[in-house]
């Protein structure tokens, strides 16, 4: 089994100004600490966790070292953050509250999983995923 785990997620945004009201206020994160125009971090997780999204305008260290061309280095992710299932409801109406079209739900079988899918300012695809409390999920191929 694999002692890695996931420390650090950053997206690279158009505004991070305006991307930060949007993980703040849509999505439900908290912030570390006060955003500058280039960078914003959050926590993802509970407050003081080692995982941590950031928002960031410009480059990125060795962005250089790519074997994509300029403008191209860092393209659209997905990804998911883990909501109770007491609680995923009403963060998909959070969501959809602020004007932004959610897709879902999703049963996930395969999982044991709920989700509802969205999309941020600069066109990552979010994830609110939630596994049925009252099932196991299945062991991953990766254990």
């Amino acid at each position: 089994m694999s002692s890695l785990g996931l420390a650090e997620l950053v997206l690279i945004v158009k505004d991070v100004p305006a991307s930060t009201r949007f993980y703040e206020d849509v999505v439900g994160l908290t912030l570390e600490n006060e955003p500058s125009e280039e960078w914003a971090w959050f926590w993802a997780g509970k407050q003081g966790a080692r995982q941590r999204v950031a928002l960031h305008r410009g480059p990125l260290l060795f962005e250089e070292h790519s074997p994509y061309p300029e403008g191209e280095r860092f393209g659209r992710v997905h990804f998911a953050f883990e909501v109770a299932r007491d609680e995923l409801d009403a963060a998909a109406g959070r969501v959809r509250k602020a004007g932004v079209e959610v897709h879902g739900p999703v049963e996930l079988e395969w999982m044991n999983a709920r989700s509802y899918y969205f999309y941020d300012p600069d066109g990552n695809l979010l994830e609110f995923w939630s596994p049925d409390p009252g099932q196991a999920a299945p062991s991953s191929a990766l254990d």
